[in-house]
């Protein structure tokens, strides 16, 4: 397929990320923001044949001179997918690559994700709960908060157990919402469902939304399900997260914490956890916890596992009464 250049600065970086072969354009890859990262990727996928000359006019634009060889002609979604997994780690790179595909026609979704989130608020709000919620799971979780915050008490309760209880949307009712949103969803869907929505995506929204209205509507949740709360909740800040954590609020948490506990849940933790926890002890403190850490014998995971929650309880504790700050939540004061 011949492409213009000019179109946008997305496709000329798509071209050259081509040119560059996988191993090149991954490296480049992973210098550029994730949110940068499926949008390039997005269009490298809708390329199929670039003309030599479209290649050439592409390179003078970025290196000032004209590039010299055969055209591209070359299976841009297997390109596309070698370059991310050698960025980003099969893992990470399979999950965005299924994602690009599957959005390629869902123009609709997509644009809300560069709309202001009032913009957004006002276009939904009428619609109803369950539509909002399969919405809001396509966002990214900072902007789906800010819209969450947007709306009245009542309907963020209902949008959030509804996305925390959501699974899979299937191909027709995503292109009839894209229809309803655009009207610009166009091409074939596949007899696959999508899976999305679910108690990570209830969490990782309200990790964004402040702490004072997470509160609130915490306590609606539990009113209406009290399961599903603690789900959330137990998603929403979990044993390694603590690694975000300031060094203050780590003093403060080792300060309400039992050496024997903390030791136990530590054996199922990375060595950056760790090292991050010795950093805010005395120095003999840290050299004790690890002489104990090392002659400490196999433990049950499920042991580790109901330490960490122990120490998390006294976290959460800690961050509710503002003794520690959690990085992230949105809706926080700023502190000089």
């Amino acid at each position: 397929m011949a492409t213009n250049p000019n179109e946008s600065s997305v496709l000329k970086a798509a071209i050259l990320m081509l040119a560059l072969g996988e191993e090149g354009a991954s490296q480049v890859m992973k210098h550029v923001s994730p949110r940068d990262v499926q949008k390039l990727s997005a269009v490298m996928t809708t390329l199929r044949r670039v003309e030599q000359a479209t290649v050439a006019d592409t390179l003078r634009d970025f290196f000032s001179y004209a590039g010299e060889g055969a055209s591209l002609n070359i299976d841009t979604d297997s390109f596309t997918r070698n370059v991310l997994t050698q960025a980003l780690g099969q893992e990470t790179a399979s999950g965005l690559f299924e994602r690009i595909l599957e959005n390629k026609d869902s123009e609709g979704i997509d644009n809300l994700k560069w709309m202001d989130a009032t913009a957004v608020a006002d276009l939904i709000r009428y619609e109803h709960p369950q539509i909002i919620a399969t919405i809001l799971v396509h966002l990214e979780p900072e902007q789906a908060s800010q819209i969450l915050t947007l709306f009245n008490e009542d309907l963020r309760k209902d949008t959030m157990l509804r996305i925390a209880t959501l699974e899979e949307v299937k191909p027709q009712a995503l292109k009839e919402l894209n229809v309803v949103l655009a009207r610009l969803l166009s091409g074939a869907q596949t007899s696959t469902k999508k899976q999305i929505g679910g108690i990570r995506a209830a969490a990782d929204i309200m990790n964004y939304i402040g702490q004072a209205p997470q509160q609130v509507l915490m306590d609606r949740i539990k009113e209406y399900d009290i399961e599903i709360a603690e789900k959330i909740n137990d998603e929403m800040f979990t044993f390694d997260d603590i690694i975000n954590i300031d060094d203050r609020g780590i003093q403060t948490i080792l300060r309400d914490v039992q050496s024997d506990a903390l030791v136990t849940a530590l054996k199922g933790a990375s060595a950056e956890l760790r090292e991050k926890i010795f950093k805010n002890m005395s120095s003999r403190a840290a050299d004790m916890m690890r002489d104990d850490l090392e002659n400490k014998g196999p433990v049950k995971l499920s042991e580790v596992e109901a330490q960490q929650k122990e120490i998390l309880i006294v976290v959460r504790g800690l961050i509710e009464d503002g003794s520690v700050m959690l990085p992230g939540a949105g809706g926080g004061e700023d502190y000089l």
